[in-house]
Parts: C-alpha cells; sequence; structure tokens
C-alpha cells in the first residue's frame, strides 16, 4: 500500500519501535523526519534507511529542534518517551518532563507547522489492575503509576487539540511490543528480550512471584501495522485503540517457549512479586479490527523464534 502522505516526522525513530517505524514508511515511499536524543535510541538501529531519511539529533524539549524536524510533514509519529515504569516513578518530575510537557511541545510543534495528523503511543498501563477482560477502550482509566498518568494525560490533550485545534489525532495504547532490536540490557526493557539473553547465556531467568501473570504480547511488525493504518485511515481521528493480539500466555509458560528455542535447561530463580505488578493483561483488539481493519498477523511462536535468531547474531554472532 503506497503511502498516502508524502512526508512523516518520527520522533523517537532509532529506538526499538520507531526505527522499525521508519524502515516501513521508507519502503512505502515516504520521506521520513527523525528526531532522536540517542538516550536510549541506537544509530544502528537505523542502518537500512540511514542514507534515505532525515536525521535531526535533538530533544522533544528543544522547540527549534522540533520545528526543524517537523516541518513540512503531514504526519507525525509520536513515540519519544521515558518508557521504563520504574524510572517515572522513581523520578515522577523528571519524566513528567519529557512525557508529559515534552509530549505536549510536539503538539504545538506539529500545530504551528499545520499538520494533518498525529498518532501518539500510549500504553495498556493505563487500565491499571481493573481485573475484567479483556481491557476495552471503554472502560474507565485507573493508572497506578506516573507512566500511566503522563501517558493518560497526553490522550487527554490529543482530544482538545483535535476538537480546538481541528488537528487530526489517534491513541494507540500498545500492549507488550516485542521483537528484534529491543535493548536487553536495562533491568527495564520487556521480559521477552531479558529471557532471550539469558536463555542464549545458559543463565537463569528471575520470575517474580508464582510466574502466573499473563500478558498480551504483541509482534513488533504488527504494531508497525496498526501505526500505519492508524495514519491512513479515514475513521481513526479521534479514537484510541488497544493494539495487541487478543491473546495472552503465563510468563511460566513464556520462559519454557523461550528455553525450547534455545535449547537451555536453566531452571528459572523465583523472587518475590513486585508491588503494584498488574496481574493479568489481555486486550480487545475488535475495535481496531473494524474500524482500522487491524489484524495481527505473527503468531507468539513464530515471532519468538525470528527474534531469538536476531539476539543469536547480534549477540552471540
Amino acid at each position: 500500500m503506497s503511502a498516502d502522505f508524502k512526508r512523516a516526522l518520527v520522533t523517537g525513530g532509532a529506538g526499538f519501535i520507531g526505527s522499525h517505524l521508519v524502515d516501513a514508511l521508507v519502503a512505502d515511499g515516504c520521506e521520513v523526519n527523525v528526531l532522536d536524543n540517542f538516550s536510549t535510541g541506537n544509530e544502528r538501529n537505523l542502518a537500512s534507511s540511514r542514507d534515505r531519511i532525515r536525521l535531526i539529533r535533538g530533544d522533544i524539549r528543544d522547540r527549534g529542534a522540533l520545528d526543524e524536524a517537523v516541518d513540512g510533514c503531514e504526519v507525525v509519529f509520536h513515540l519519544a518517551a521515558v518508557v521504563s515504569v520504574v524510572q517515572t516513578t522513581e523520578d515522577p518530575m523528571g519524566s513528567a518532563a519529557i512525557n508529559e510537557t515534552g509530549s505536549l511541545q510536539v503538539l504545538e510543534a506539529a500545530r504551528s507547522a499545520a499538520v494533518r495528523r498525529f498518532i501518539f503511543t500510549s500504553s495498556c498501563a493505563v487500565y491499571g489492575d481493573e481485573p475484567t477482560l479483556p481491557k476495552r477502550e471503554d472502560m474507565r482509566p485507573n493508572p497506578l503509576t506516573p507512566y500511566a498518568v503522563q501517558k493518560l494525560a497526553i490522550e487527554h490533550y490529543l482530544g482538545v487539540y483535535q476538537s480546538v485545534y481541528g488537528m487530526e489525532t489517534v491513541a494507540l495504547r500498545f500492549f507488550n511490543v516485542f521483537g528484534p532490536r529491543q535493548d536487553p540490557s536495562s533491568p527495564y526493557s520487556g521480559v521477552i528480550s531479558i529471557f532471550m539473553l539469558k536463555a542464549l547465556g545458559e543463565e537463569p531467568p528471575t520470575i517474580f512471584g508464582d510466574g502466573l501473570q499473563t500478558r498480551d504480547f504483541v509482534f513488533v511488525s504488527d504494531v508497525i501495522q496498526a501505526l500505519t493504518l492508524a495514519a491512513r485511515s479515514a475513521s481513526s481521528p479521534g479514537q484510541v485503540f488497544n493494539v495487541g493480539t487478543g491473546e495472552s500466555v503465563t510468563i511460566n509458560e513464556l520462559w519454557k517457549k523461550i528455553a525450547a528455542l534455545s535449547g537451555t535447561r536453566s531452571a528459572p530463580v523465583r523472587a518475590p512479586q513486585r508491588a503494584g505488578e498488574v496481574v493479568h493483561s489481555r486486550s480487545s483488539i475488535d475495535m481496531a479490527r473494524e474500524r482500522l481493519s487491524y489484524a495481527p498477523r505473527v503468531l507468539l511462536g513464530a515471532g519468538l523464534a525470528e527474534t531469538m535468531e536476531w539476539y543469536r547474531s547480534a549477540h552471540l554472532g
């Protein structure tokens, strides 16, 4: 499908998800500007698209860098953020300066540049510990961490920017995204990336609590599908969509699958359950199916196998 917009800005475009989005947009014939301060992003992630994009090294809190990056863009994909829940809990003010004030700065720069559509990456964290499954977009949010509050605050700003300023806005609530390029080096990384590296290193992973917690893991290419559909669909403006698979797996079962792929016989180390951790999470993707024609294409097993091969090559090869 050819892009119906000619130029887009991706903030955080050198990150895990952002770089996959950049590659997809470039392959689709779109001119892409990338704004990244490389606090967590890596230029290696952009290797396949580097000579076909405009890369601006800068921070979303820098209005000058933003104005340069958004100039001429019809669509903004805003992915730049402090994504560590723990980091936002330890430093709520510092993380809010990026996740709230910084995001508002991106919205303002987009408004000044007459950007047509603004896509924001929110999180399933906004649902908190509401026990009802699956999580539906019409549920009342119950944010339990600064990270979740910050994401929800920008969702509300999106509504204001659409109703007051006429900008088309869309929020996508990501569930547990995984795939190649996810950095396992941080203790706050996704559990799959951490498990992968432990398995390949013949080291025992740490599983908190009884391991019966469930998560909806969605492969990165399906997340990119949702992002690009949200940018093109006539029915997406003003909406919030879950992006997951509608399926879930326990953490114990996840480790068994990864261990089988790697051949490791390492047994997990058990640790006390972390305070405030959501026990069960699974998305309803009915709304995204109906309004975006979103359909996850990569099953967990296939996604884990592809991710494992990438980790073998990147960290052992």
